[in-house]
């Protein structure tokens, strides 16, 4: 949730730990059986592919699925897919799927990075597997043939203007939507949650697995409860890591406006942190968070009126720079030290300040693509009011300074041709009751209240729990062991808390 359009809420009582655990009701026992592959999907080529960095055992295949599965036997694209396998045939007890972020992100990178953590936690109670989505990764690529200088992070993100305008934006917007009509084809038309979800099925089948369980996160929420809508009997455990609003109405265009709500929620933590005396002078920002959300919002408005050089001549670092490395860094509280860094070089006269290497490179053009394809296909309601888009920007530009209109900006979407796109999935509390969820408390990507709204319309089907933390991931992301320990017991046992619990920070 390459995670370009990370954006993205019910009253609940939350208690300090974690309540007594009992059996979640609708989970398959242990050692779940396999089920024949049916003629659909035939049995995957696996081929070992150890990774730098990653287990000894990896193996990789590629997955045949449909361009278009209204037309099921006609022109088909490779997903690829890798795996590591129990190595206990006693304790193992099905699949683990791991569905990445993004749109974009790479399920076989994400398999690649947390195989070693999972093993800790789990031993070998799961075959661990993941997927890249089309057009990711080793899968079946397309692309919009996007121009340099509109794929480097701050202008794939469609920040308004210094002066707050949209103007630029609306170009670019719609440049994006003509070349990406022109040049994607149908791979990229084919590109959205649903599609995923149904590769997910094709996968089961492959692996010849009756259901799978899910450690999703972020964007890879989304796709596995639209998984589960279309397809309720086939999914086992399921843990949902870090969740944004499900509204059909809106979907990505959702959690894009509520990411700027989210980031001043975060915000106080870095704030906090850079005016902790324990800081030193070359990371201190101020004597009082307030002071430091000052000197923060004062600098973005100098550097909107006069960008400063960079140790890259070629490059200067904007408001919307400063912005974006702010949006980056609040993801893991282990990117502080980077951006107070950059903060000091950039408000002190003689400093030259480093840019991240995030916003010096382009981005690939596939990326990019499946990007923007995946949240414009996934809805079909964007609106095309421009004056609309600059009155929204020009409120949240009031309201949250610290993303400078972003989230309420005008993107690709408003222009976006395809005919083929279909109404999202309703996410409801139909289905069976094995879901946990996990939430950081201050979440700048997928909210804690948009985490809230998920968790309404599901229903009796989930528990959750909240972990009194900021950044992005919760499970084996922040370090929170009450966090950790509740689920991988879940996963293990299928034990889940009885009520919704949360975890101190």
């Amino acid at each position: 949730m390459v995670n370009h359009y990370k954006a993205a809420a019910l009253t609940l009582s939350f208690v300090t730990g974690v309540t007594t655990l009992t059996g979640a009701t609708g989970v398959a026992g242990a050692n779940t059986p396999r089920a024949p592959a049916g003629a659909s999907a035939p049995a995957l080529d696996w081929k070992a592919c150890t990774k730098p960095g990653g287990p000894a055992t990896q193996e990789c295949a590629s997955l045949e699925v449909p361009l278009d599965y209204r037309d099921p036997g006609g022109p088909k694209v490779s997903v690829a897919v890798s795996r590591v396998r129990s190595e206990d045939p006693g304790e193992r007890r099905g699949t683990l799927l791991i569905v990445p972020g993004g749109p974009g992100s790479s399920g076989v990178q994400r398999l690649t990075e947390q195989a070693a953590a999972l093993r800790q936690q789990l031993g070998d109670a799961y075959d661990l597997v993941s997927l890249d989505p089309r057009g990711v990764g080793g899968s079946t690529k397309t692309g919009c043939g996007l121009p340099v200088e509109d794929r480097y992070m701050t202008t794939v993100r469609f920040w308004p203007g210094a002066d707050g305008s949209i103007g630029e934006s609306v170009e670019r917007s719609r440049r994006t939507a003509e070349l990406c009509a022109r040049n994607g084809g149908a791979l990229l038309r084919s590109l959205s949650s649903a599609n995923e979800a149904r590769d997910i099925e094709r996968l089961r089948q492959a692996l010849g697995e009756r259901k799978l369980s899910f450690w999703s996160s972020s964007y890879g929420v989304y796709v596995t409860a639209v998984y589960g809508q279309k397809f309720p009997h086939r999914s086992d455990r399921v843990v949902f890591d870090s969740n944004g609003d499900p509204d059909h109405r809106k979907v990505a265009r959702g959690w894009l406006a509520n990411q700027a709500r989210a980031v001043e929620d975060r915000f106080p933590d870095f704030a906090a942190w850079a005016s902790d005396p324990a800081r030193g002078a070359e990371l201190r920002l101020g004597e009082s968070p307030g002071e430091v959300r000052k000197l923060v919002i004062d600098l973005m408005a100098r550097l909107d009126r006069q960008p400063k050089p960079t140790v890259d001549p070629k490059l200067k670092l904007t408001g919307n720079g400063l912005r974006q490395s702010v949006l980056d860094a609040l993801y893991d509280d282990a990117r502080f030290p980077g951006l107070a860094k950059l903060i000091k070089a950039a408000h002190d006269p003689a400093g030259v300040p480093t840019l991240d290497p995030v916003q010096t490179q382009p981005l690939p053009d596939a990326d990019v693509a499946v990007s923007i394809g995946v949240v414009c296909n996934d809805v079909s309601n964007w609106p095309t009011s421009l004056a609309g888009y600059q009155r929204a920007v020009t409120a949240d530009r009031a309201r949250y300074p610290l993303t400078g209109g972003l989230p309420q900006n005008i993107t690709p979407c408003a222009f976006w041709k395809n005919d083929q796109r279909e109404e999202p999935t309703r996410i409801t509390s139909d289905g069976p009751s094995n879901i946990l969820m996990i939430q950081n408390r201050r979440d700048p990507a997928t909210p804690h209240f948009g985490a809230l709204e998920l968790r309404r319309v599901l229903g009796d089907r989930a528990r959750m729990v909240t972990v009194e933390s900021g950044g992005h991931r919760a499970y084996l992301g922040t370090g929170n062991a009450c966090g950790d320990r509740t689920v991988t017991e879940f996963l293990k046992t299928g034990k889940r808390p009885e009520r919704d619990v949360s975890c101190p920070g």
